[in-house]
């Protein structure tokens, strides 16, 4: 199979995988009332995804500098199916909910990342920058459509239905690439003595790092938007009295697939403008964006979808710039543990965001526009910390990109 091919097969079974992603955040208003579930609650069964994820990915994805990846992705996308399945036949509550989430998210960590790796053990360095824009995109507009998917199926079926047809979709992506992926031969075993999960070296990789560092918080800001921004935009629309043509699920629906476009282009910008100059400026614009998001949005539907639209766009912007960043600085040999670190942060970060909102909710006396207000500047206030520490270790740009040798 050409590289070429092998990049379209991924990306089209990630979108299979991915699809149901978002169905509980989609659904989270309504299975808020339904289960009687505080916001602090409705947070941790949303955070339980990122949690397995955060603690499963440093050992899948680091399996993959042993063994063939395409191995450790198939396992993956069987427990996503699992979890998916086990939610829409046993989930009814706060317990069930998040065991069943959390099932779930272990198998991302065995999609997600490893999809990534199965591509750069195969892909030429020429390919493979684009292949992770393409890579991020086919994850983006899947996880963008989820929302008006999970919405829509539950409208129609019911929530239960739902979260039974994402398993299936998981489960065709599993026949997808175990009939159509090319096979690989285990990498050798390192020569230097080092063991397998020693990642020392990756933590002393001070450019790959701060890469990683700075896709924690990304990750934070991205999840604590999508997984709480159809209860921000339910609130506004209740204490508004004003819908206008979007609802809440289909303005995140798009908000993804704004931020799937703003990733891809902040991809091709890297390369032409620099990739941290490009950082730079889409942490500047999320930090002012989250700092008047809530205050500012809650007086007026259109307005928050406005710069709900706005603020999604600026943080998808240098998602797949990122992690490009992380996996282009790392020691060839250490890609895959590079990459396993790199995920375990983001997905520290993408645990945090929503548990944070949700308690910051809970603390200023539930939903209000000072609640959503001081929510969305918490994270704004945890970005510009992020920014600090990023101008601070110099990451290096990669090949390719503009004012590489003169700023590397």
């Amino acid at each position: 199979m050409s590289p070429a091919r092998l990049v379209a097969v991924v990306c089209a079974a990630q979108v299979m995988v991915q699809i149901g992603a978002f169905f509980w955040p989609a659904l989270l208003p309504g299975m808020m009332e339904r289960w009687h579930l505080s916001n602090a609650e409705a947070g941790w069964i949303t955070s339980s995804f990122y949690a397995a994820y955060m603690v499963s990915v440093p050992v899948l994805v680091t399996l993959t500098d042993r063994i063939d990846a395409k191995r450790v992705y198939l396992f993956g996308v069987a427990a996503t199916v699992a979890g998916h399945l086990l939610f829409g036949l046993l989930a009814e509550g706060f317990w069930s909910a998040m065991a069943t989430r959390a099932l779930t998210g272990m198998g991302w960590a065995g999609t997600y990342m490893t999809g990534l790796k199965l591509l750069a053990d195969q892909v030429d360095e020429r390919l493979m920058a684009r292949a992770v824009t393409g890579h991020a995109a086919s994850i983006g507009i899947s996880g963008a459509l989820s929302f008006a998917c999970g919405d829509l199926i539950a409208a129609w079926a019911g929530w239960q239905v739902a979260f039974l047809l994402a398993g299936i979709s998981a489960a065709i992506a599993w026949m997808l690439v175990a009939l159509a992926a090319p096979s690989r031969q285990p990498p050798p075993k390192r020569a230097d003595g080092k063991a397998l999960f020693d990642f020392r070296p990756v933590l002393r990789n001070r450019s790959a790092m701060a890469y990683a560092l700075a896709y924690c918080t990304h990750t934070l800001e991205m999840n604590a938007l999508r997984g709480w921004g159809v209860a921000f935009l339910g609130y506004v629309a209740a204490s508004t009295g004003a819908v206008g043509a979007l609802s809440p699920t289909l303005a995140i629906t798009i908000l993804g697939l704004v931020g799937t476009v703003a990733s891809v282009l902040g991809g091709e910008a890297a390369i032409r403008l620099g990739r941290k100059r490009l950082i730079h400026v889409a942490m500047v614009a999320s930090i002012l964006l989250g700092a008047v998001l809530g205050f500012a949005g809650s007086t007026s539907y259109a307005l928050a979808v406005i710069l709900l639209l706005v603020y999604g766009a600026v943080v998808w912007l240098d998602s797949s710039s990122l992690t490009a960043g992380a996996a282009g600085t790392a020691e060839p040999s250490r890609r895959g543990a590079t990459l396993a670190v790199h995920s375990m942060l983001g997905y520290a970060g993408g645990f945090v965001g929503p548990v944070v909102v949700g308690w910051t909710l809970d603390l200023s006396g539930g939903m209000s526009r000072t609640g959503w207000g001081l929510a969305f500047l918490t994270i704004a206030v945890l970005m510009a910390a992020t920014l600090v520490a990023f101008v601070a270790m110099r990451p290096r740009e990669l090949a390719g990109d503009k004012g590489a040798a003169a700023r590397g």
